[in-house]
């Protein structure tokens, strides 16, 4: 027999299967001998009060064991031999996208410019010791795409758009730990994500797939209004290529020559808002101390604390973005006369410092030049990002500000001990960031500070510049079918294309797209 029960907790029960059996058998008169296992359905922290909550979901397996996994399985068939479907991109849009296309089956044949995750890795480690960036493979492109190794977050609020669980799922069936399914806030880990992302690609593969490494996309092959597949190149080789079939295109949000390239050939692409600012990076227990209210920290049985803020002003939002406790700032440009910073955090989320993008949202209208330019917005990101490149000396060493001395308009003579490896040099960011930018920051960080206290200090470092919060194009697409508006049998997918923000949704909506992708194909017949 099983029942299920919403408790409420201290965060000593909770992080105890058996804490968790004797606290149910005393509140619900149970013989605790009877408990054979609790398996948790979700968690969350409440952390408002000064005592510390964790409300749980929990199953009881009463004089019984569970049966099944703690997951759902879902089954992929052999597609040798099937129609095949190009997949541009091997991030969360194109491996999701690939492995429904493998459920309905299709057969993948997936295209990715960077290298697999492993080869990949050695490439990032070069960026701190050569202050270079490779720019076909780094922190935004190769197998994962840019979440591979900035965090593996899994929260979503685009629960409307598909199904949520069905991509949670996925993951645990791929090696990821099933705590995801559970948790509010669920997290991966820079150091876990990775082996999750190969056994997706063997999956592929083993089906019957194809997945290209070192494969660029140089052009959509159009015949009649219809895209019937790509020419690429091979960059191992130099070997030019031609792949045909119908085009799921998951680029990711970095992948400026895409767009340049549609561009070029008169497919409809439009620019769109974007958020850009720095990393915020505190030391990890001062912020456990602030959400905690606790000067001891999280203690034992508590995870690093994250945050959330939100405000406006003058009509635009500012705001903190992908959270990290416990975590790293790191290089995440995609080229020479670059600088891009980004968060990730390990799965123990145990370092010195915690930090969070704060961004201020921005419109078309707020950067300046042509309007009608589709890509103005990336043109902007580009200018900013070439600026603070050169503020930090020409290389990856960032430029960097005391929090308190950037709210006061004050140069930082020194800094303090930063996650970031390659480095930082203290630079008057109130001075040379765009001021419709800066300006709004500092409000922003007022109302911060006041929300909660102790945030606002000097411990705390801005580290720039944060741009890659999103696509700065989206490329229009019918929403009924998910094809382009203009020619049939390409499909924007994820982030890259502008329907996406971050690992899950970004899946969601690359099996949205192959579902529309298979209909197209099934009507092609």
């Amino acid at each position: 027999m099983t029942k299920e029960f919403q408790i409420r907790v201290l965060p000593v029960i909770a992080a105890s299967e058996n804490a968790i059996k004797r606290y149910l058998a005393e509140e619900q008169g149970m013989d605790q001998r009877t408990i054979n296992c609790v398996r948790v359905l979700k968690k969350s922290i409440d952390a408002r009060q000064r005592t510390i909550f964790v409300n749980l979901k929990v199953r009881v397996y009463i004089n019984e064991m569970p049966q099944d996994d703690e997951y759902e399985h879902t089954e992929y068939q052999n597609v040798e031999g099937r129609p095949r479907v190009i997949v541009v991109g091997e991030g969360p849009g194109g491996l999701f996208a690939s492995l429904r296309l493998i459920e309905l089956g299709l057969r993948p044949i997936v295209l990715e410019r960077g290298k697999d995750v492993r080869e990949r890795k050695l490439d990032l480690a070069q960026i701190t010791k050569t202050q270079k960036v490779d720019a076909e493979s780094n922190y935004c492109f190769g197998e994962g795409g840019a979440g591979a190794y900035s965090d593996g977050k899994l929260y979503t609020r685009s629960k409307k758009r598909g199904n949520v669980n069905k991509i949670l799922n996925v993951f645990c069936q791929h090696g990821a730990s099933t705590s995801i399914l559970a948790d509010a806030h669920p997290h991966i880990g820079t150091d876990k994500l990775p082996r999750v992302i190969e056994n997706m690609r063997n999956t592929i593969i083993n089906c019957g797939g194809e997945v290209h490494f070192q494969t660029k996309m140089t052009r959509l092959i159009v015949e009649s209004e219809r895209v019937i597949g790509v020419e690429a190149v091979d960059l191992k080789t130099g070997d030019e290529l031609t792949f045909r079939g119908p085009v799921i295109l998951a680029t990711g949000h970095s992948a400026r020559d895409v767009y340049r390239l549609l561009a070029e050939s008169n497919i409809q692409i439009e620019a769109k808002g974007i958020a850009v600012g720095v990393r915020l990076e505190h030391p990890s227990q001062l912020i456990d101390q602030i959400q905690y209210h606790n000067r001891e920290g999280r203690g034992k049985y508590l995870p690093a604390a994250e945050y959330s803020f939100v405000t406006q002003v003058e009509e635009r939002g500012v705001y903190s973005f992908c959270m990290c406790p416990g975590g790293f700032v790191i290089p995440a440009a995609t080229g020479s006369q670059q600088l891009v910073v980004n968060g990730m955090s390990p799965s123990n989320r145990g370092t010195q410092w915690s930090n969070s993008g704060m961004v201020v949202e921005l419109h078309p209208e707020d950067v300046g030049g042509d309007t009608s330019d589709p890509l103005c917005m990336m043109h902007f990101q580009e200018n900013l990002e070439r600026d603070c490149w050169q503020q930090g000396n020409m290389r990856q060493t960032a430029p960097a500000q005391r929090m308190a001395d950037f709210v006061n308009n004050r140069l930082s003579y020194d800094l303090p001990k930063s996650s970031y490896a390659p480095g930082l040099i203290s630079s008057p960011l109130h001075f040379w960031m765009p001021p419709f930018v800066a300006k709004r920051l500092q409000e922003g960080f007022k109302k911060f500070g006041k929300m909660s206290h102790g945030f606002l200090t000097n411990e705390a470092v801005l580290i720039a510049t944060e741009t890659r919060t999103s696509s700065p194009v989206r490329i229009v697409r019918n929403p009924e079918t998910l094809q382009h508006v203009t020619v049939q049998g390409l499909f924007p997918c994820g982030e890259g294309a502008g329907y996406a923000g971050g690992i899950v949704s970004a899946g969601v909506d690359g099996e949205r797209c192959a579902e529309m992708c298979a209909e197209y194909v099934k009507a092609m017949k």
